[in-house]
């Protein structure tokens, strides 16, 4: 089977690259996807009490407006069913190739296309495009004695909804953004709950509530009321994105904010001191919550500030030595996201993976191509995460990007497209130079933006109107064609 394009993942990347490429008249393309349904990583996280942190107004296409968004801040469920209407409205179905997981694909030089071996059958593919996404794969800690813990043990990407935590002393390694929104719901049925903390988040409220019907009513009828809404959302935004990326000391504001939002939660001085971060607000992720600070002020809840050194049979032994007793582990410790686990199976013209090739650091053009890797392209690639704001809209700059990359291709014939290696590093010497002031390099923490030397390969350091300038059209200077023979 040969298509013109091939597209890894069907979350939002995947989805929306499938609605762009039939907007764009090509049809002849498929959708690989390793799980029998649609979704990504609102498939995958369905952990009690998931939801988004994007108002849910920003956090969809702008071609596929919802105006029925239930709360300013959508769940998990309501977020799937979103992605599963676009599928239907947009005719993506036949295109879907569930069950197919890649676990291979190579650049054939002298066909110019790709081989691309998948669980569901092999293909080629002119255009290979990998929306896998940087919130995918789980990442689990190694921790010795962890094998032979006698009770359950999940990752909260992958929550054991067949196990019950009623009635048991249940252990939560991590307080990231997934941590903050299951342990509030699952401290209501279990009956001892301990946090391990190896660093404190910064957390401010979170400005949730329902949506009511007269706002649906406006928001369908009167579209334009809708559109205001998200215009509004996303200029706020905008300017937002001054202090993270260039003036660090505009944070202290919000950082005051969440002082006192902790302190009215937090009586204890002692507990509020451990849960204090000691770097600049920004520098990791901020998070949203109402339930976070009253949930570790329960009685039944104890915050251990170290993280997980060991496991001794149902005996979890703390950085620090403190020991607890736990019949269930839940891990909330983030994602392979300066390593894609795809970056292993895919490999370019140089006989080379991509995960070799960025060894020393991911680096893209634009955030979208690799050196080296022709006719490929990555939808949320290296330094196209944001710290501030939707990802939908840095999603949707990139599929632009893709569709007129294919439509050069068209009018090529027989080529391919390959990215020139000074391209590439004068983008990312760039994107290096405006990143070592920002709050995300100088906050004083350690983070998932930064990759195993230090470098921030993860954040995109301007505003999304910048980056959707920057990837509106290829720029034919920056590549060089390959022709057949």
């Amino acid at each position: 089977m040969h298509v013109r394009v091939a597209v890894i993942g069907a979350g939002f990347g995947g989805l929306g690259a499938a609605v762009r490429l039939r907007r764009a008249g090509v049809t002849d393309f498929v959708v690989l996807e390793r799980a029998g349904a649609i979704g990504g990583t609102w498939r995958d996280n369905s952990y009690p009490g998931c939801a988004c942190d994007v108002p849910s107004h920003l956090y969809s296409f702008s071609f596929a407006p919802n105006p029925r968004w239930p709360r300013n801040f959508s769940g998990q469920p309501h977020i799937r069913a979103y992605l599963e209407w676009v599928a239907d409205a947009f005719g993506l179905r036949p295109h879907l190739r569930l069950n197919s997981e890649v676990t291979a694909a190579r650049w054939d030089a002298e066909e110019l296309r790709w081989v691309v071996d998948t669980t569901g059958g092999d293909l080629t593919a002119d255009v290979l495009v990998s929306a896998t996404g940087p919130l995918s794969e789980p990442s689990l800690p190694r921790l010795p004695g962890l094998d032979a813990f006698p009770g359950r043990v999940f990752h909260s990407a992958r929550w054991d909804h067949d196990h019950s935590l009623r009635g048991r002393r249940v252990a939560v390694v991590g307080t990231g953004a997934s941590a903050i929104q299951f342990v509030p719901e699952i401290a209501r049925e279990v009956t001892e709950l301990t946090v391990f903390q190896r660093t404190p988040p910064w957390v401010i409220p979170r400005a949730d509530r329902r949506i009511s019907g007269v706002e649906r009513w406006l928001h369908t009828h009167l579209p334009a009321t809708r559109a205001l809404r998200r215009q509004l959302l996303w200029g706020v935004r905008e300017v937002q994105v001054g202090a993270f990326a260039k003036r660090p000391g505009l944070m202290r504001p919000l950082e005051r904010l969440a002082r006192l939002h902790m302190r009215r939660a937090i009586r204890d001085p002692e507990l509020r001191a451990r849960l204090t971060p000691d770097y600049r607000i920004g520098c990791k992720r901020i998070l949203l919550s109402n339930d976070w600070y009253p949930t570790l002020a329960r009685p039944h809840v104890r915050l251990v500030d170290a993280g997980l050194r060991e496991v001794r049979g149902s005996t979890l032994v703390a950085a620090d030595g403190r020991e607890v007793e736990a019949d269930t582990i839940v891990f909330g410790t983030g994602f392979h996201v300066t390593d894609m686990p795809i970056a292993s199976r895919i490999k370019g013209s140089r006989g080379t993976t991509l995960a070799e090739e960025w060894r020393d650091g991911m680096a893209a053009l634009r955030g979208t191509t690799a050196a080296g890797f022709p006719n490929f392209l990555t939808i949320i690639g290296p330094n196209t995460g944001l710290g501030n704001t939707s990802m939908i809209l840095m999603i949707e700059a990139q599929l632009s990007y893709l569709t007129d990359f294919v439509a050069r291709l068209d009018a090529l014939g027989r080529a391919a497209l390959t990215p020139r290696p000074q391209a590439v590093a004068t983008w990312n010497d760039a994107l290096q130079r405006r990143l070592a002031r920002s709050v995300w390099n100088t906050g004083g923490c350690a983070s998932w933006y930064l990759d195993a030397a230090g470098r921030n390969t993860t954040v995109w350091p301007g505003t999304t109107r910048e980056f959707a300038r920057a990837t509106r059209a290829v720029d034919p200077a920056e590549y060089e064609v390959l022709r057949h023979g």
